[in-house]
């Protein structure tokens, strides 16, 4: 199953090459479309294509730009230039970032057929050379799952140690290495679950990274995390971990509680309860807490014998100052306009 992404700031000619990969009975996980670079590296932050079809003349960020960031990321993306006939010195400049084939315009159907199966023939072959053997995937995670389940610390930070070294080995590619570890985690994950006695958390999904060191930062945190959680289960807390945050920042909004404060009072690794936080909330742990802080203050304005200076300090701005920019970066104007609006002078 492959993911295909076409990039051209012109509608037709996008649906005409969407008709085209739609003809060529091609196994598609995902078909998407984007008008221009900027929107390209949006999704390919989503979700990163196998196959990448690209214009080259777009407004904001044009198709030599967007090769050249590709090229940057590592990523095992197959990229095709498509252009017309006076772009062709743009598109032998995009060849020295790794672009695999170019296509003029307009798309011959023949030609187009022939440029697929060349890229599925690259992609096949990189496949075997970055192959690792599920039994290798399987034996890790049951190792880290039994880690994790007698709360071993110190094992835990040997075999995932073990693990990136080995692949380190396999000389993989950026995505073949999130989908390894996402497909540990996820397997590790599982079978705790199923041991049906504690409530493992939700299963976290890695996002797209630009670099290597990110991808074994949140494999890391995220496996740790669960070691976290499975010990302040056993120690009787059996709240949800993210309600349990939003309670206590609820009761210290008067007070700077930073994230890892929080993170201790709940039991969890502050890096795995940033990401949980974040993944539950749809918000950062800061994001959060200002916007809480600020319907607290826009209650307290609705209430005439509270004066804007004690208001400021009640929901943890000892910078009136500050706490005036904060609110009306949140609110679009002022307290002291905020308060005028509810007819309160």
């Amino acid at each position: 199953m492959y993911r295909i992404l076409i990039v051209d700031d012109e509608p037709m000619i996008r649906r005409g090459l969407q008709k085209l990969v739609e003809q060529s009975e091609l196994p598609i996980e995902s078909l998407r479309t984007a008008e221009n670079g900027v929107v390209a590296m949006q999704r390919i932050q989503e979700e990163r294509p196998d196959f990448l079809f690209t214009d080259i003349r777009m407004p904001k960020m044009d198709g030599l730009e967007l090769c050249a960031q590709i090229a940057q990321m590592d990523a095992d993306i197959q990229v095709v230039v498509i252009s017309g006939y006076g772009d062709f010195e743009y598109a032998q400049k995009c060849l020295s970032y790794g672009v695999k084939e170019y296509l003029l315009k307009p798309v011959n159907i023949k030609k187009f057929q022939q440029v697929l199966e060349k890229l599925i023939l690259n992609k096949s072959k990189v496949s075997s050379e970055s192959f690792v053997a599920v039994t290798k995937l399987e034996s890790w995670a049951t190792r880290l799952e039994q880690a994790v389940w007698m709360l071993q610390q110190e094992e835990l930070e040997r075999i995932l140690s073990e693990i990136q070294s080995e692949l380190n080995t396999y000389k993989l590619k950026l995505n073949r290495i999130s989908d390894i570890v996402q497909e540990i985690y996820t397997l590790v994950h599982g079978r705790l679950t199923v041991r049906d006695v504690y409530v493992i958390q939700e299963e976290l999904k890695i996002s797209a990274s630009l670099h290597e060191e990110d991808v074994w930062r949140w494999f890391e945190m995220s496996v740790k995390g669960l070691l976290q959680e499975l010990k302040s289960k056993r120690k009787g807390k059996q709240k949800d971990p993210v309600e349990e945050a939003k309670q206590y920042m609820e009761k210290h909004l008067a007070e700077e509680v930073s994230l890892e404060e929080v993170a201790e009072f709940i039991g969890l690794n502050p890096s795995y309860f940033s990401q949980l936080f974040k993944q539950n909330t749809q918000e950062t742990f800061v994001q959060y807490r200002t916007r809480r802080r600020m319907e607290k203050a826009k209650k307290l304005l609705q209430q005439p014998h509270w004066r804007i200076t004690d208001i400021s300090g009640e929901v943890g701005y000892a910078d009136h100052p500050h706490f005036t920019k904060t609110f009306k970066k949140y609110e679009g104007c002022l307290p002291s306009e905020y308060r005028q609006r509810m007819g309160i002078r």
